[in-house]
């Protein structure tokens, strides 16, 4: 598993699943704010795999 995303891609996944999760979690959010777990994964590890079956690369570093 290579990473495919990108710094800026990562911190706006990771900012985006923390902020979905907490309104799930401490504001009683609706049941599909929990898909904020998919961003936060994705930001973590930076790999995405809708990005490897549409050939995106956002990351900088080359092989």
């Amino acid at each position: 598993m290579t990473k495919n995303a990108g710094t800026f891609d990562r911190i706006v996944r990771i900012i985006l699943g923390i902020g979905l999760l907490t309104w799930a979690a401490a504001f009683n959010g609706p049941v599909w704010a929990w898909i904020g777990i998919l961003p936060l994964a994705t930001g973590a590890l930076g790999f995405c795999a809708l990005y490897s079956l549409l050939g995106i690369n956002t990351c900088s570093i080359k092989k």
